[in-house]
């Protein structure tokens, strides 16, 4: 195979000594330790750039804990390697009445938890209401459920409006220990992949309640239903935790890997000299700079995602934000070409829209969505940009704008934020962006609190259909997060959940003059960019997982040769 041609500077090899040492160093691959004679070790060492918030999938919200999560936990169903959804704890097919709404599951007698319970109905009856309930305040359970699941959005309202509520209203029962009859709103064609997300996992409710607040703060306040468990995880400042086999996994003989150990590592040139010197089997998504010395490498895997970034625009208290000409100004402003090529520089696509391209294709005509808006709704046009800049300053009575731009504190964000400053600084004078660079946690619970004017941030699908992108941005939704309010868009993709949801062409249509408000007219959010992802995989490792969908990787298939 082909390998790498870029040398490692004196510098960059200290930076991986130090590495090793914080890690434990080790051997990696077919050279661990404990390997029986003749036979490679089933042990990896995998980087990762950032820690694990959450271990509660109830309250999880990011690609990092879902993807932990996805390892060591398990749905009615999960992705395979094929992105196909296949069977989790679920057996066989479910029963689904004739009007599509109402969904009888069976559990696997086999599947229990790390602690030798059984994996039950109630499990999922107790996580989903969890979920729901206004006072547990789940960022993802309403976003997921409402609309979806019966009874999920008359439980939210309720307790957006401090009125009293029933979970037992929710759509999801326990007809006995092993039986789980869920009901929907209405048919919803990607259900069974809708139950892959985490947000859909068990939780065993004597387990929960017994840990009360310390519930997933650590790995000794967690039990796991999953391929694998999960161990040496301290809490959500921890750099480094374990992947190790769960013998007691219903399909354990399929899982070959007995040990993943993830090591936090932000720099991804270190993690690159770390994968070059045998301490790393696979990196974390590799920077522009780094993806050129690794072209026509077979070790770099990589994938263009359904995943598009954007720079939010939060609403709330910024008056300048509330200025409808103030965001278009800045949603053009961006060369959004040169920073897909000089900066991100790893076949990352510019975007004008919000949802993705190659994403879905419409069931009846077999069209990719993005055929109905294309690749033009907002731009880079500097003089469109200008003239918006000067029509907004003049609405406010001012000559000066202040802003807040909120971004990651790792290499690749800090370039991102850079360049960004430098583009609108230049292209609409008058305007002052402050950098606010932060841990990865620290954002999301700035973005939840909205504790910032501009962010960068991104939405991966959590289920293969047009509407994971569009109801982000309803009216008091748990993913707006910016005040963003429109009762055309609303209607929109109201009437796309409702009364047409069982007519293809007429839904995507409603869905795509959504998407033409939410970006032409309104300019809430600015696109940038549509992810191409860049990893290094060891050529010692077998069955390397990622998904287009939900959580990022799966292990379960993944072997050591």
């Amino acid at each position: 195979m082909k390998k790498s041609k870029f040398t490692l500077v004196l510098s960059l090899l200290l930076a991986v000594s130090m590495f090793l040492a914080a890690c434990g160093g080790g051997d990696t691959g077919s050279d661990k330790k404990g390997a029986e004679k003749g036979k490679a070790a089933q042990e990896i060492t995998a980087l990762e750039s950032a820690s694990i918030p959450s271990m509660d999938s109830v309250m999880a919200q990011d690609t990092v804990s879902f993807t932990t999560l996805n390892n060591v936990n398990e749905g009615l169903y999960r992705l395979d390697p094929k992105q196909e959804v296949v069977e989790g704890v679920a057996e066989g097919e479910p029963e689904v009445s004739e009007d599509g709404t109402v969904y009888t599951f069976k559990i696997k007698e086999a599947a229990k938890w790390s602690n030798g319970d059984p994996v039950t109905a109630n499990d999922f009856v107790y996580a989903w209401q969890r979920a729901i309930d206004p006072a547990v305040a789940s960022p993802y359970g309403p976003y997921m459920m409402d609309g979806k699941i019966k009874g999920a959005a008359e439980i939210s309202a309720a307790g957006a409006e401090k009125k009293e509520y029933d979970l037992n209203t929710l759509g999801v029962k326990a007809l006995d220990e092993k039986t789980l009859e869920v009901t929907l709103e209405r048919p919803i064609p990607y259900f069974k992949s809708l139950m892959a997300f985490p947000t859909f996992y068990p939780q065993n409710q004597k387990f929960v309640e017994e840990q009360g607040e310390n519930y997933g703060k650590t790995s000794d306040n967690l039990v796991y239903n999953g391929p694998f468990k999960l161990t040496d995880w301290k809490g959500s400042t921890s750099a480094e935790w374990t992947y190790t086999k769960n013998n007691d996994y219903w399909d354990a003989d399929t899982v070959k890997l007995e040990k993943v150990q993830w090591n936090v590592l932000k720099d991804p040139q270190a993690a690159a000299n770390a994968f070059e010197t045998g301490e790393a089997d696979v990196t974390g998504k590799l920077s522009s700079d780094i993806v050129p010395q690794y072209e026509g490498d077979d070790r770099m895997v990589n994938w263009l995602e359904p995943t598009v970034f954007w720079l939010k625009f939060n609403q709330s208290e910024n008056p300048a934000l509330k200025n409808v000409n103030i965001r278009k100004a800045i949603a053009q402003a961006i060369n959004k070409e040169d920073y897909v090529n000089s900066v991100l520089n790893n076949g990352s696509v510019v975007a004008n829209y919000a949802v993705p391209n190659e994403f879905v294709k419409n069931d009846e005509t077999g069209k990719d969505f993005r055929e109905i808006n294309g690749n033009e709704l907002l731009p880079y046009d500097l003089d469109a940009a200008k003239a918006a800049w000067e029509a907004g300053l003049k609405e406010l009575g001012t000559d000066k704008v202040e802003v807040r731009y909120l971004g990651d504190d790792t290499e690749n964000a800090k370039k991102t934020a850079e360049y960004i400053k430098n583009q609108l600084e230049t292209n609409l004078p008058g305007l002052s962006l402050k950098v606010e660079s932060v841990p990865f946690s620290v954002r999301l619970d700035r973005e939840n609190t909205q504790d910032y004017d501009i962010q960068l941030a991104g939405w991966g699908p959590d289920y293969p259909d047009p509407m994971t992108f569009s109801d982000l941005w309803l009216t008091g939704g748990g993913n707006n997060k910016m005040d963003f309010s429109s009762e055309k868009y609303d209607k929109l993709v109201k009437d796309a959940q409702t009364t047409l949801a069982q007519k293809p062409v007429e839904r995507y249509e409603a869905l795509a003059e959504a998407e033409r408000v939410l970006l032409e007219e309104e300019a809430a959010i600015a696109p940038l960019y549509q992810r191409s992802s860049n990893v290094l995989v060891g050529d010692n490792i077998e069955g390397f997982t990622y998904h287009l969908v939900g959580p990022e990787y799966s292990y379960k298939w993944a072997s050591v040769k």
